[in-house]
């Protein structure tokens, strides 16, 4: 259902309010170079710092500016449950394709308190879900038999994985079978994974790279793997570059280069510090961005 080069929107700011125009122009650009959907909301969006009333402008105004060119998953995910039925509600209400719900963050709850958080945002939304297993944000891990059991819920259709684990990824191909979307949560991870059996990336990277990344998962459904493979590691430099402090920061740091948003982040967010800038710069050069 969900394949290829989906992009993990990030949300820009002008003056502590959504840049909407600088938002639809990422979405226009990525669309021109063909990636496949976009996810607003997500991590990379600072979900988690946008107030309720954004929040749901965010997803609105990506389902409108892409206009069915693509598909839309919204995040719609929090560590309280009946918070996660009241977004992916909205989502559904305003015609989003699908929902991208992050693990239970904070609470820490156990598989089984996992599995019916999923089951009960399922049973009371009819809309495609993606679960979101990132341990390093959750302080909890989404196991392969958890997923296994999620995959048996109709419409539950699949996992962003970035556990970095790739036996466990592969675990989880294993288990949940050809129809289950198991997409990379990790840009230098994801020829990896599609080589697993994973179905594509949401990708924080493709707001910066659009194309490239677009061309990988292309490249890969195609059967050129020397293809893929050239990409992939042509990418890696900038993926290095883009995780030198913690997502969003350096991506918006690079597009704010590119003169394309302003350096906004909100707090605890910083801006990325001058050194790190530098670096940045100079891989972007490297790669012709700048």
């Amino acid at each position: 259902m969900f394949r290829g080069a989906i992009v993990a929107l990030i949300t820009p700011f002008r003056e502590g309010r959504l840049d909407e125009k600088a938002f639809c122009d990422v979405i226009e650009r990525c669309l021109a170079d063909g990636v496949s959907g976009f996810v607003p909301c997500g991590s990379t969006g600072e979900s988690a710092t946008l107030s309720h009333a954004e929040h749901k402008r965010v997803v609105e105004l990506a389902v409108e500016a892409v206009n069915r060119r693509a598909k839309v998953i919204a995040g719609t995910g929090s560590n309280a449950t009946a918070e996660a039925i009241e977004l992916t509600r909205h989502a559904r209400s305003v015609g989003a394709d699908g929902a991208l719900l992050i693990s239970p963050y904070y609470n820490k709850p156990t598989q089984e308190g996992i599995f019916l958080h999923y089951e009960a945002v399922a049973r009371a939304v009819d809309l495609p879900i993606l679960v979101y297993n990132i341990p390093g944000r959750t302080a909890s891990n989404v196991l392969p038999r958890t997923l296994a059991r999620l995959a048996g819920i109709e419409n539950i259709v699949g996992v962003k994985e970035a556990c970095g684990n790739l036996q466990q990824i592969a675990e989880v191909v294993r288990l949940c079978g050809p129809d289950f979307d198991v997409l990379s949560g990790d840009d230098p991870l994801t020829l990896p994974i599609l080589a697993v059996g994973g179905s594509g990336v949401i990708s924080a990277a493709a707001n910066l790279l659009p194309g490239e990344i677009a061309e990988l998962c292309r490249a890969w459904d195609a059967g050129d793997l020397k293809r893929a493979q050239t990409i992939h590691a042509r990418l890696l430099p900038m993926c290095d570059a883009l995780a030198l402090e913690t997502n969003p920061i350096p991506v918006k740091a690079a597009l704010h280069l590119q003169g394309r948003i302003t350096d906004e982040i909100r707090l605890p967010l910083t801006k990325l510090t001058v050194a790190n800038l530098e670096k940045l710069r100079l891989t972007m050069k490297d790669h012709g961005l700048l």
